[in-house]
């Protein structure tokens, strides 16, 4: 049953936004005896609320678009009078003084918050394994990684504990445990979801998008959280576009960044959908050599510069004292990179491939409507395994390079390599959502 349907049973009475709740608290409560660590916080107003809606259902008073769904939420995310811990001891006592945009919007349609999720500590991770409180399991296979930084969100809807859930994506944070978690993620364009109260990893970067059990349920909840926002002033409203009736798929040269398994597999569903849809398909290459250290090189700086309010008087403990190893390194990082010294060497640098990035995409989709390759390009590693940094960082090849470019990008599953969830990635060009997620349906079914 999809989301619309489910809204759908609850306004007709079939099924109650406290039975929702209370079916949900049960799987999570089962869930916390196997210890999957998902969430973080329960919202314990979620059974006031549910029955709130329900007794407006039975007095035919009129209810939103999402009435009675739960929605689980990434914890670097507010929301009123519940812990934005980021799963990091620096801000494990904070509570959100005021709703983010986002959930704002989504209690407006009566969407029910269930809690907060565990994640990479101030998101900074692609396994799920950073958290201060323990790392997220994979409902698919707890002895692997979910992937991170929205580890908790991905796994609260592959383990059916919520209808669906946040999440944030700096360079792939919500479809890389998409990807892993066998689900659907869903990166918007830069601009396209307000990011007024998200505890940010890089500003320039980050984007608040739903993970979802399908690509309809995705655009369902997209619907109700774009959006101009006037308390982002990045934020506008997406443009009316028309589908085009003979699409050419760039399909993207992964050969020497991901695994031949996953690339085939990827490439095997691609060829299968453009011979059923006659669809062409073009050979297309990214800068994926650049990729990490364009991105990283920026992030660092920003996350270093965006720390600097956690010093120990107005939230929480000194960043410095209390947080782990990754933290740590991403802030001295940053600091490094910002001197004076190294100014115009790196930073400047990596601003100016920034901007390359932007026009090679722009010129690729001059000759194709939309980019498809694998989400992850390694199959997930075991939980604790030793892996070194730059193993770690590789996660991100692929995903990276849509946060770039501020393009809207998703990940939905593609079956099977070695037993394991693989997620094949679309892009498109920037505030063309609407028309990704159209082709993403289709290629989904």
């Amino acid at each position: 049953m999809n989301l619309k349907e489910k809204v759908k049973q609850i306004k007709s009475g079939k099924l109650s936004a406290l039975k929702n709740v209370e079916d949900f608290g049960t799987a999570i409560e089962q869930s916390n005896k196997k210890k999957m660590n998902i969430f973080l916080e329960l919202n314990h107003r979620a059974i006031e609320q549910a029955k709130e809606i329900d007794d407006r259902i039975k007095a035919g008073d009129k209810t939103g678009k999402l009435a009675g769904l739960c929605v689980a939420v990434k914890s670097n995310i507010f929301v009123k009078h519940l812990a934005a811990s980021c799963a990091s001891k620096v801000l494990e006592n904070y509570i959100s003084p005021y709703d983010a945009s986002v959930i704002t919007k989504l209690k407006e349609e009566d969407a029910i918050i269930l809690g907060m999720t565990n994640m990479d500590e101030f998101a900074c991770g692609s396994s799920g394994e950073s958290s201060a409180f323990n790392p997220t399991k994979n409902p698919k296979n707890p002895q692997l990684i979910p992937g991170g930084s929205s580890s908790g969100s991905a796994a609260a809807v592959s383990a059916g504990l919520c209808d669906f859930a946040l999440g944030s994506d700096t360079g792939g944070s919500i479809r890389n445990p998409a990807s892993h978690c066998g689900v659907v993620g869903f990166k918007p364009s830069n601009g396209a979801v307000s990011r007024y109260g998200l505890i940010d990893l890089a500003m320039s970067f980050d984007q608040i998008g739903p993970l979802t059990s399908s690509v309809e349920d995705a655009e369902l909840v997209f619907n109700v959280i774009k959006g101009q926002d006037n308390f982002d002033a990045t934020t506008q409203e997406l443009p009316v576009l028309k589908e085009k009736k003979n699409l050419t798929i760039g399909l993207v040269n992964v050969k020497d960044f991901c695994d031949h398994e996953i690339a085939g597999l990827i490439k095997e569903k691609t060829e299968n959908f453009a011979h059923k849809n006659e669809c062409k398909i073009k050979s297309v290459n990214l800068p994926l050599d650049i990729a990490l250290e364009t991105y990283y090189l920026l992030v660092y700086v920003e996350f270093f510069s965006a720390t600097r309010k956690f010093d120990g008087r107005r939230f929480g403990l000194k960043i410095e004292e209390a947080c782990g190893p990754e933290v740590l390194r991403r802030i001295i990082g940053g600091s490094e990179i910002s001197k004076a010294e190294y100014h115009g060497k790196y930073y400047r640098n990596a601003l100016k491939a920034r901007n390359y990035i932007k026009q090679q995409f722009e010129k690729i989709f001059q000759n194709v409507d939309f980019l498809i390759l694998p989400t992850v390009p390694k199959l997930p590693h075991k939980l604790g395994e030793t892996i070194s940094i730059e193993d770690m960082y590789a996660y991100d090849v692929l995903t990276v390079l849509a946060n770039l470019a501020g393009i809207p990008a998703i990940s939905i599953p593609a079956g099977e390599v070695e037993g394991v969830d693989v997620g094949l990635q679309i892009m498109a060009p920037r505030f063309c959502d609407y028309l990704l997620l159209k082709f993403a349906k289709k290629f989904e079914k």
